[in-house]
């Protein structure tokens, strides 16, 4: 669906994109990440067509984005981060005309309307002025938008930014169920929303790609160390030092005393796991424990080790 050959772009002497390649099957939920100023919005903008790429090359669909652009672009339903619309509009109006901008007419048009009002429960603001919507509402009709034309590629530029935690549940559930028939490219800050709904992850930083792949694999191959809950009975003086000379242990964080027990982190190195030494540990000391607990790697965490500048 997607394919980019060393995509690049420039502006004067600054590289915001720098040789991307990556490619986007037919079906995939892909996270598109990165932090702020790593390149993603230019990335989705030169694919979108907004922007031509300095060098190297794109297709849609097939389609080349520079030399088949318009073809391309009607492969593409396309939501920016701050979505474009004419307040002074009604819901219904305002979609109508968006649709007639897309090519669609007549019954097509009517049919196509009622459709992703429906998908996007839309149906009861329909009349409104956009104006008057909330924030949440807004979204909505911006991806309706995005949908009007029925595109087989969806790209969303920061789909939940300033939503509240109602709206962004509300937000991804409808994601998921636009994921069913199309290809989706989201690009978000939002991590935990990308584990809940992508089957692949693009990682940018400083404009080159440091990972594409399938959001598991990427935890499994995390590098970073994991750690260890350890809850003991009592506040043990000697527990941290103890724990500390274990076999592939880094570190041991104590997070004091509450309603009689206290909390230890046990750092390890990555890709062990230390809780048989800790359990025989207790039991050699004879302190009474409730809880050991690993601490799995999370997709914040190959973010940030991929990312980080130190």
């Amino acid at each position: 669906m997607i394919s980019a050959q060393n995509l690049t772009k420039a502006f004067g002497s600054r590289v915001a994109v720098d040789n991307l390649s990556f490619t986007v099957d037919k079906g995939d939920v892909v996270g598109f990440l990165g932090p702020n100023g790593a390149g993603k919005t230019t990335t989705i903008r030169m694919l979108t067509g907004y922007i031509p790429p300095t060098r190297g090359s794109a297709t849609i669909a097939g389609y080349d984005i520079v030399k088949e652009s318009k073809k391309a672009r009607q492969q593409i339903g396309y939501m920016p981060e701050s979505v474009p619309l004419y307040e002074d509009m009604r819901v219904s109006e305002f979609l109508k005309f968006r649709g007639k901008i897309k090519g669609l007419s007549g019954s097509h048009l009517k049919d196509r309307l009622g459709d992703v009002m429906e998908q996007c429960g839309l149906r009861e603001v329909k009349r409104r002025l956009i104006k008057t919507l909330s924030k949440g509402f807004r979204q909505r009709v911006g991806l309706a938008d995005a949908l009007i034309h029925e595109p087989e590629l969806l790209i969303l530029d920061e789909p939940t930014n300033g939503l509240d935690p109602i709206q962004i549940r509300s937000i991804r559930s409808l994601i998921k169920d636009l994921a069913q028939e199309r290809t989706v490219m989201v690009s978000t800050h939002i991590l935990s929303e990308v584990e809940l709904i992508a089957n692949k992850v693009v990682i940018i930083d400083r404009g080159q790609i440091k990972a594409a792949d399938k959001p598991a694999n990427l935890v499994n191959n995390l590098r970073t160390a994991g750690s260890v809950l350890l809850e003991t009975k009592g506040k043990i003086d000697t527990a941290p030092e103890l724990l500390k000379a274990l076999d592939h242990v880094k570190k041991v964080k104590d997070f004091g005393l509450k309603e009689g027990w206290n909390t230890y982190e046990v750092v390890v190195d990555a890709g062990t796991d230390a809780r048989e030494r800790i359990a025989s540990l207790c039991l050699q000391e004879n302190w009474q424990f409730r809880s050991l607990h690993r601490q799995g790697a999370s997709l914040e965490d190959v973010f940030v080790e991929l990312t980080r500048q130190d």
